[in-house]
């Protein structure tokens, strides 16, 4: 009998303690989702963003506020090369590569975005930027048609909306690109640089 009551006592004891952590446990509550709003994003801001998803976040909230009904965010892990999808004010389907770098914008956005453009069935492309852009990568969007937006125009579109100067901003985003014209005519004068040492080994087997 006595064992029993031991039992009980060791049990009520264990249960009170564990009851005990349980209720002065601290609630833990999920993170609240950002709110971004595109009247009160600087660009100080966007450079202090954790990653490009906040960045495309703005974006899109941004080309909502401009009164492009028609733009969608694509999804994120297969997005195909495109962060944002739009149609313009002259009812073309554009495709957006967002990019928030530190450093310069290389070659790679362009093809990416370039490429999904059949994939959306869109008639143009163009890379957004929080900064600026390789030489290699504007030779390229210059060849192929791709608008390229640097941090200058990202600013000059910022203060436009915030002034209310909503068509001043669609006119920057939807300038046209700076294109690239080489006659087929002139293309044996173009250097393309090859590589000799492939070449050589390819000979060398033979």
């Amino acid at each position: 009998m006595t064992k029993i009551i031991i039992f009980m006592v060791i049990l009520v004891i264990i249960t009170d303690a564990f009851v005990f952590k349980v209720l002065s446990r601290k609630k833990i509550y999920p993170p609240q989702s950002i709110v971004i709003d595109p009247l009160k994003i600087t660009i100080q801001d966007i450079d202090r963003m954790q990653d490009g998803s906040d960045f495309e976040e703005y974006l899109y909230r941004l080309f909502l506020a401009l009164g492009y009904n028609y733009a969608y965010k694509t999804q994120g892990s297969r997005d195909f090369g495109s962060d944002l999808v739009f149609t313009d004010r002259e009812g073309y389907r554009n495709v957006v590569q967002t990019k928030r770098y530190s450093n310069p914008v290389g070659l790679v956005a362009v093809q990416e975005v370039y490429s999904s453009m059949r994939y959306y069935r869109a008639k143009r492309s163009m890379v957004i930027s929080s900064n600026h852009y390789t030489s290699a990568c504007e030779e390229l969007a210059g060849h192929n048609a791709v608008k390229l937006h640097n941090r200058s125009d990202l600013i000059n579109i910022i203060d436009l909306y915030k002034l209310g100067e909503i068509h001043k901003a669609k006119d920057i985003i939807e300038l046209e690109p700076r294109i690239i014209l080489d006659s087929w005519d002139n293309y044996s004068n173009k250097v393309i640089k090859k590589d000799f040492k492939a070449e050589k080994r390819l000979v060398a087997k033979k």
